[in-house]
């Protein structure tokens, strides 16, 4: 009975460690772009002004269609990086704001990550830390 115990463990702890998805699957299936990537702010700014600025306003100060993302509410303790990175990955319900649900939004996550640096940039000039 022991043995089969012991041989059962083992095939399991097998296929475990083979389903596990190695460092950049779990960055990619994270929304995340590669280890080592570094925003450029001045890249994001133009992506955001493209992308998100209909909603989150001009300069990310929010709009009637979407919250101010140059708050204090998304200083980087409060929503790391990662939430932004899987806010646009999955959409996010209501939660803050009275805006109603923001979608998925189709967007590499370099892209993403360029336009988080333009954000923390802004919140940093705003003197949001």
């Amino acid at each position: 009975m022991v043995i089969k115990f012991i041989i059962f463990t083992v095939a399991v702890s097998v296929l475990v460690a083979c389903d596990k998805p190695s460092p950049e699957q779990w960055r990619q299936k994270q929304h995340l772009p590669p280890e080592g990537f570094v925003g450029n702010a001045q890249k994001g700014g133009q992506l955001f002004h493209s992308m998100c600025a209909q909603c989150h306003g001009a300069a990310a100060k929010g709009s009637d269609r979407g919250p101010p993302l140059v708050h204090k509410v998304y200083n980087s303790k409060h929503h790391a990086d990662i939430a932004f990175h899987w806010a646009v990955r999955d959409g996010v319900k209501q939660h803050h704001w009275k805006f109603g649900n923001m979608p998925p939004i189709a967007m590499s996550p370099e892209d993403t990550g360029h336009i988080i640096a333009y954000i923390r940039q802004k919140q940093r000039e705003a003197g949001i830390k």
